[in-house]
């Protein structure tokens, strides 16, 4: 997975050494804030390649310049989507390389004499090793069971779960150890540890189809914090400084978000003037907001809308489906005012009365995530999870990598579509 280069040894003198960087505190803690790097930052991060990928395969966005070759692939879909793709390619390195590395840091931190600093160590890092293996588990059929030379893989759902696993240890380690003060003052401020490790359980637990463990998680966060990839003047948001700055990469469609008729937004529904905006003098008019609508935005890991429609979801596909439940949860989302939000994400909308059944319910959840999850990276996972048309999207699954396919054996055919 992770590309090897001659064995050469061009080392530098002057740089610390890995068993330096990986036995103490001060270089683990480098390496954690480097996977943040890696994950939230520039074209080449996972976060806009997970935002972009999924928007054009779910025609939430479009290419506004056709000279940028990678998106109009994406954006065009079927067999022009191909094993060449940069974005693709790129996706799956950094997620790889996340992995790689946390892993590193996860085994390393255990040894660490001080325990609340390595419980730290330990969710950090593997809150950024469930993100990638859920990312690609979301994308491609089949994902790496582990790092390192000719893996084997393993199915997408067994990728889930195998992040859960990752969580679970995190959620063990600081249970037996508090994470310290001075960990947290180490790192970059945004990431609340608790909640995100139960919010990603939540998520990777329902997308594995394990309901009743997802609505466990769910019910462990506390909605009203929020747990962010913050950025500044030097770290720019990635969604902005690529696509909204520029106006030259990727737009959002129109006021509909992509969707397709009789599960578009409300004309009253306030996210969507949160999450785009219009310029009436220059093309395209419809705009990006939300989000990626300025170089310092933070960027939320998950929505506190995300958790509230885990649960109604997760009533609604229980072995016996508590429908009333379901609807009391998706009101929670369709009547929130921005106001009530930490980000200010809220639809206003009146309050959904009557009897509905569980199709009717699941297909107004559907609705309500791929609005209030817009430009997040989830609805291509949506689509195929509510049976979704495939007219409706681009790809139902994503080629491999040739640069893993010529260095691995092991890799899996491609999906036909």
């Amino acid at each position: 997975i992770i590309p090897s280069g001659c064995k050469k040894d061009f080392s530098n003198p002057n740089a610390a050494t890995d068993e330096q960087v990986f036995s103490s505190p001060k270089g683990l803690t480098g390496v954690v804030v480097g996977l943040q790097r890696v994950y939230t930052l520039g074209r080449g991060s996972t976060l806009y390649n997970l935002v972009t990928i999924n928007g054009l395969t779910t025609n939430e966005l479009f290419v506004v310049n056709a000279g940028n070759t990678a998106e109009v692939q994406v954006a065009s879909g079927g067999t022009a989507v191909d094993g060449n793709n940069t974005m693709l390619t790129t996706f799956w390195t950094t997620c790889n390389k996340v992995i790689y590395d946390a892993d590193k840091v996860i085994a390393s931190a255990d040894a660490l004499s001080d325990k609340n600093y390595a419980s730290g160590l330990i969710a950090y890092a593997s809150i950024f090793k469930a993100l990638s293996i859920g990312d690609m588990a979301q994308f491609w059929e089949k994902v790496p069971a582990t790092t390192g030379t000719n893996v084997s893989f393993i199915d997408r759902v067994d990728g889930f779960k195998q992040a859960i696993a990752v969580i679970d240890n995190a959620i063990a380690k600081i249970a037996a150890n508090a994470i310290s003060a001075s960990f947290t003052s180490s790192v970059p401020a945004g990431i609340d540890i608790p909640n995100t490790l139960n919010a990603l359980k939540a998520r990777y637990s329902l997308y594995a189809g394990l309901y009743s463990q997802a609505l466990t998680a769910a019910n462990a966060v506390d909605l009203s914090k929020k747990s962010t990839f913050n950025y500044d003047a030097l770290s720019l948001n990635s969604i902005f400084e690529v696509a909204t700055a520029t106006n030259n990469v990727v737009q959002v469609k129109d006021s509909t978000l992509g969707m397709v008729p009789g599960l578009q937004p409300d004309f009253a529904d306030k996210r969507v003037a949160f999450f785009t905006s219009i310029n009436a003098t220059i093309q395209p008019r419809f705009r990006i907001n939300g989000f990626g609508n300025a170089a310092g935005t933070a960027f939320p890991v998950y929505l506190p809308g995300e958790i509230t429609l885990i649960k109604a979801e997760c009533y609604a596909r229980a072995t016996s489906p508590d429908l009333t439940n379901t609807l009391t949860e998706l009101n929670k989302v369709v009547t929130k005012q921005p106001a009530a939000d930490p980000f200010g994400v809220g639809a206003g909308l009146s309050t959904i009365t009557g009897t509905f059944t569980q199709a009717q319910l699941l297909d107004s959840i559907y609705k309500h995530r791929s609005i209030e999850l817009y430009m997040s990276g989830h609805k291509l996972e949506d689509m195929r999870r509510f049976g979704r048309p495939n007219a409706e999207r681009r790809r139902n699954l994503m080629p491999y990598p040739l640069r893993e396919r010529d260095n691995n054996p092991n890799t899996p055919a491609d999906p036909a579509f």
